[in-house]
């Protein structure tokens, strides 16, 4: 974890404790030529924008108050929600997605592919068990959990 994603979690994170939401990521990213901060919050029954900009305003003033400055290069601040496929990164967000349908991408191929979808079959600290359609056939799958690259909710066609 980068520096500035380690300082900001730590200021923003009593702020949504505050508000009774959930830190899901920060992440501080190049994008062209422009530096974005994107801190992606949650609550139960969703985040709306008056709650995103409340933390916006909040954080950006502990921001400014911090000596020395953590981020010197100019950036753009962006507080939302991790939306419909929100990424799965702590057992909590897996627990919460049993049984649901799921998009992972692994490091190193399995059976020739590197991306899956499919249901949440089971988890565990080692591994995850997703069940997949392979053309007309599902089967059940299980990935070694230090394989997958990223893993995130998924929305089924």
């Amino acid at each position: 974890m980068s520096s500035v994603v380690q300082t900001v979690t730590d200021l923003v994170t009593p702020i949504v404790d505050e508000h009774g939401f959930e830190l899901v990521e920060v992440e501080f990213v190049k994008e062209g030529k422009s530096w974005y901060l994107r801190v992606f919050i949650d609550k139960e029954g969703g985040i709306d924008i008056e709650e995103c900009a409340l933390v916006s305003e909040q954080l950006s003033e502990k921001l400014d108050n911090v000596d020395p400055d953590p981020i010197p290069q100019a950036y753009f601040l962006e507080v939302s929600s991790p939306g419909a496929e929100r990424p799965l990164k702590k057992e909590k967000d897996y627990e919460k997605a049993l049984g649901g349908y799921i998009h992972i991408s692994l490091y190193q191929a399995v059976q020739d592919e590197k991306v899956y979808e499919g249901f949440l079959e089971s988890f565990d600290e080692n591994q995850l068990t997703l069940k997949v359609r392979i053309k007309t056939r599902e089967k059940q799958i299980t990935f070694d959990r230090n394989n997958i690259a990223k893993a995130r909710l998924a929305i089924q066609f």
